[in-house]
């Protein structure tokens, strides 16, 4: 066998090995393979092996290939230089991963879409989006799909998320799968109804609809944005419902009120012979919670953990709080977080401060409020709530010691806010000297950003185009 046909069935072996996860025995292929005399690997081996590093979490061999693609000249390539960002980024941090992608030579678009993924996924946006902004080369869907995702995943960037979108078309780039998938968060955090209905449009244009995850992703955006009976048609429209769409609609019913619905599709779930999950029953739970169905929520609780034998969580643990605090049961409710097998949380020790403050129920409003001092030392609403339950009670000395307490550990009270959708989600708060958050100066930052990256690739579309697209 000659040199090169060794190396060709060593590649190959290796790239088996990386896809199948066999990372051990792909780096001892590799460590062979650049140890030998009689071999000369190619860019692609380097960046076969490099990629079983980060899996592998090795930076000390990470930094070893380095300087061996730095003795062989490799640096230049995009395949390599990629390979290498992405390591340092996972296994270093991306401050090591940008000094790798400044010191590279020749960058395409593969190795600028690797560095503003790095940044996306260690959550540090407003440095992916400042870097997009400075792209000497034209982005192409995965560079928007990175920094979309990563907005849909913050609530309170979720509009940048569909300007980003916008922006992607502006551009000339057609959104994707991905695209779809990423957008669709982003319109539940912005209560975007509209841009949902435009998603579900163009997902039936471009024969993505009824894929499973966007359709699952449907019901629930139109479910969250209150639009429960587009919700219930899409529904309708799936041909084959996983657990996943079953379950996704069953909570779509309970946050929007509707119980009795919830409870039948449920119950239709059942006869499907889908086996619910956690996640199912969290919504059966929060339907009856709406409801006011306590034995209702007690028995499918009992038929979660004994019939399905499904480990109840924190959040199961805390609908059944609230479930029979709001119906006044609240020795039960108490019960409960006595009985739970892990620590309980501030939202099961909200709930029933809250039913406490319904009930006028002052001992067990006492016990509630010091866990939650403890726990939630700087939520000024637990104060208020048991000053208020004292102050119903005729307590009013205990009453005023909350709310000493309270100022002497600089508890300050959020301003309330509001939100107004039409064209566009705009919050106003009732504190106008508050300063800005961290998450608006990322906003301006992602603005800044778009702007400057649709003069760069847009400069030609006009302003009439502009305010007319649409997905």
């Amino acid at each position: 066998m000659s040199n090169h046909q060794q190396l060709v069935g060593l590649t190959k072996l290796l790239s088996s090995h990386v896809n199948q996860g066999l990372l051990h025995q792909a780096l001892d292929v590799f460590r062979d393979m650049v140890s030998s005399p009689s071999l000369s690997p190619d860019p692609f081996v380097f960046a076969l092996g490099l990629k079983g590093i980060a899996l592998l979490n090795l930076p000390r061999a990470g930094t070893v290939v380095h300087a061996r693609c730095h003795k062989a000249g490799l640096l230049a390539n995009p395949f390599v230089s990629s390979s290498l960002i992405h390591m340092y980024g996972k296994c270093v941090s991306t401050r090591a991963a940008r000094q790798v992608f400044d010191e590279t030579p020749n960058r395409n678009v593969v190795v600028w879409n690797t560095m503003i993924s790095l940044y996306c996924v260690h959550n540090q946006i407003s440095s992916g989006i400042r870097l997009f902004s400075l792209m000497d080369v034209p982005p192409i869907v995965s560079t928007f799909n990175s920094i979309i995702t990563a907005l849909s995943g913050s609530q309170s960037m979720a509009s940048r998320a569909i300007d980003f979108c916008r922006l992607m078309q502006l551009s000339g780039i057609r959104p994707n799968f991905i695209t779809v998938i990423s957008l669709l968060p982003a319109c539940i955090g912005a209560a975007a109804l509209g841009v949902v209905r435009e998603i579900h449009g163009f997902s039936v244009r471009n024969h993505m609809y009824p894929h499973s995850h966007i359709s699952s992703g449907l019901v629930e955006a139109y479910g969250r944005c209150g639009c429960l009976s587009s919700s219930y048609k899409v529904f309708g429209e799936i041909p084959e419902k996983d657990v996943v769409t079953w379950s996704t609609m069953v909570s779509a019913c309970a946050l929007n009120g509707e119980a009795a619905m919830a409870l039948n599709v449920f119950h239709q779930m059942e006869l499907m012979k889908i086996r619910p999950d956690g996640v199912a029953f969290l919504g059966v739970l929060k339907a009856c919670s709406h409801a006011g169905f306590p034995d209702d929520a007690l028995y499918y609780f009992s038929r979660m953990c004994g019939h399905y034998r499904i480990e109840a969580g924190s959040d199961h643990y805390a609908c059944l709080v609230d479930v029979l605090g709001r119906a006044g049961r609240l020795s039960e409710a108490y019960d409960v977080i006595k009985g739970m097998p892990m620590k309980a949380t501030a939202s099961a020790w909200g709930a029933l401060l809250a039913a406490c403050r319904t009930y006028g129920n002052v001992e067990l409003a006492e016990i509630a409020g010091e866990v939650l001092f403890e726990i939630e030392p700087d939520n000024a609403g637990n104060y208020v709530q048991l000053a208020s339950i004292y102050s119903s009670a005729g307590r009013f000395e205990e009453a005023e010691r909350v709310r000493k307490a309270k100022e002497a550990r600089s508890v300050k009270s959020l301003p309330g806010e509001s939100c107004l959708v039409g064209s566009s989600l705009e919050s106003y708060e009732c504190s106008l000297s508050q300063a800005s958050s961290t998450s608006e100066a990322l906003g301006e930052i992602a603005g800044s950003a778009a702007a400057a990256a649709a003069s760069s690739y847009s400069s030609s579309v006009s302003q009439s185009k502009v305010d007319s697209l649409a997905f």
